[in-house]
């Protein structure tokens, strides 16, 4: 069980190549903007199709150009929450939530907006628009529509980024929870090095449409595979927490 990519894409000159998999846990992408983490998530949610490869999730076949399977996008198992969320802003919270379970039957979808609406801390605020809630209530609201029909995959494109330290980590254990919730594989891409750090059960490094190296954290953060990486995950070249210290030190450079 869990999720296998193996894709080739090539887009306006840049080339992506990457291939790998993870059980039920939570793996973080991880690099530089501009690396492929994010056409990687537009790849296995089917809004953007590789052009040679395969994408598999807890052993349904959802790509798979040699044998010519493109499943659609409405219909893989996969809740995604965007940068930007994307929430509808002409509709109430419950509303957006209640637009995730599209396809359900209604009385199903009704009780699973119930439980959405409880699960997120969401109850009072069903006839707001999202202008009219706090930015972690955004992140909530987006995070139910996600996962109203218990999909077999989460995907979140730095979902936390705008928010500030305070409300990131009311979101980090909100993202605990749902995993002891949801036992399904969890990508979660971050440009935060302490959030990678404190989330992951597994990294994935990018570069230039590459993968150059896969662990846990302490094996990324202790034993960079390359400058390159330990370049990548040098403390002062990223934002991170005030005040929080970080919980490994990284490797000196090789000479």
């Amino acid at each position: 069980m869990g999720l296998s990519v193996s894709l080739k894409k090539k887009v306006n000159g840049f080339f992506l190549e990457v291939e790998w998999e993870i059980g039920d846990e939570l793996a973080v992408l991880f690099g530089h903007s501009g690396a492929g983490k994010s056409m990687t998530l537009q790849a296995i949610s089917g809004l953007m199709e590789p052009d040679e490869g395969t994408i598999r999730i807890n052993n349904t076949v959802y790509f798979d150009s040699a044998a010519k399977i493109n499943v659609p996008a409405q219909l893989r198992s996969c809740g995604y929450v965007f940068q930007d969320l994307a929430l509808f802003p002409h509709m109430t919270v419950k509303d957006n939530i209640r637009y995730g379970a599209s396809g359900l039957e209604k009385s199903e979808r009704e009780e699973a907006l119930i439980k959405m609406m409880s699960a997120f801390r969401l109850n009072g605020l069903e006839n707001r628009l999202p202008s009219e809630i706090s930015g972690g209530q955004k992140q909530r609201v987006a995070l139910a529509r996600a996962l109203i029909r218990r999909p077999g995959l989460l995907l979140l494109d730095e979902p936390f980024s705008a928010l500030d330290n305070q409300v990131r980590a009311e979101m980090r254990k909100i993202l605990r929870d749902i995993r002891r919730e949801f036992t399904i594989p969890v990508i979660l891409v971050t440009h935060d090095l302490f959030e990678a750090n404190a989330m992951a059960d597994r990294i994935i490094i990018y570069s230039g449409g590459r993968i150059v190296q896969t662990g846990v954290p302490s094996e990324i953060f202790h034993s960079p595979a390359s400058p390159d990486v330990e370049a990548l995950i040098n403390p002062s070249g990223f934002t991170r927490p005030s005040g929080v210290a970080l919980s490994f030190q990284p490797s000196p450079a090789s000479s």
